[in-house]
């Protein structure tokens, strides 16, 4: 197989688009994609500063590539779910899919918001992106059922809580939440540079006021206990994950793995090696796409403060 990266992260946004449109269409083959792709349109606007009303995404952690990724994950997953013989209504996919794509639309600033960054609303994006998915659903003529069940679904992305299906009005929705949440992580977590984008999300928490990491160095071991956490989330909120995506790429791509997990378990397996390398500073093998180099340019290191900056015993992501 060629870099399984290739088919795992489809780095053009059409091209994504595409793809999750071949997936709908094998399961609704007369059905449109266009109010998916308008959503597409919309939230791009919105990350790139042409929605009116709102800032560009400066938040680098959560940027539209996770937005697009998470997208995708979602589309495979519900793919997933149907050769497992889930049923979907089209209009609950539809949903489910633009909720995918304003997840963490919460991050974003209103234009007369010019203090900071996005990243300052960490501990609020959830409700935040919550209402821009109603705002959006209002102005293109949702259905009430259809924005509560979006809202739930985002709702879903909290991880710090369980699901409870009393947050759903149907199974339906409560599954495609459910996927929802999954995708987010997968998306993450599988991304090729997800432990140098895990720099960024340092400062964004720091900003944001959230956790209690001393440095980046503490948030990169966490991050060993958090992807055992993500495992144990995962069996106990869609216990599936792993079977529909291995369906997923065994019908569509002809590969008999799971990607995701794969690609999780790299990195993992990289950041074992890194952490018990004796007396150097993580980043220093981090390597890929000049990320170390711009995290460094964004946010010059500031002295310690022995009293402060001292690392916890928890992991404040879970």
């Amino acid at each position: 197989m060629k870099d399984f990266y290739d088919v795992l992260q489809i780095v053009s946004l059409e091209e994504a688009v595409s793809e999750a449109e071949k997936i709908f269409a094998q399961i609704f083959p007369t059905a449109g994609f266009d109010a998916v792709r308008l959503a597409v349109e919309t939230v791009l606007d919105l990350y790139e500063g042409r929605y009116p009303g709102y800032r560009a995404c400066n938040t680098y952690y959560h940027d539209f590539c996770h937005i697009r990724d998470t997208f995708l994950a979602t589309a495979r997953l519900i793919h997933g779910a149907w050769l497992d013989d889930e049923v979907f209504s089209e209009q609950a996919i539809c949903v489910a899919l633009t909720a995918a794509l304003f997840h963490d639309a919460g991050y974003i600033q209103e234009d007369f918001n010019i203090e900071g960054t996005g990243a300052k609303f960490t501990k609020i994006h959830i409700p935040r992106s919550m209402d821009m998915f109603e705002r959006y659903g209002r102005e293109h003529a949702m259905s009430d059922e259809d924005i509560a069940g979006g809202r739930a679904m985002i709702q879903c992305t909290d991880i710090s809580k369980d699901i409870d299906n009393a947050m759903f009005s149907s199974s339906e929705s409560e599954l495609l939440g459910r996927m929802l949440t999954m995708a987010d992580l997968l998306a993450q977590m599988s991304d090729r540079i997800y432990l140098e984008k895990l720099l960024f999300l340092y400062h964004e928490f720091d900003e944001g006021q959230f956790g209690s990491y001393a440095d980046e160095d503490d948030l990169l071991r966490k991050t060993l206990g958090f992807f055992e956490f993500v495992m144990e989330y995962m069996s106990r909120t869609l216990n599936k994950t792993n079977d529909y995506l291995w369906l997923h790429f065994k019908c569509r791509w002809g590969i008999d793995i799971n990607l995701y997990d794969r690609a999780i378990k790299n990195h993992k397996d990289y950041l074992q090696k890194i952490l018990a390398l004796p007396d150097k500073k993580l980043s220093d093998n981090l390597k890929r796409a000049g990320i170390v180099d711009k995290v460094r340019v964004l946010y010059p290191q500031k002295p310690k403060n022995s009293d402060t900056d001292l690392p916890g015993d928890t992991d404040d992501r879970r």
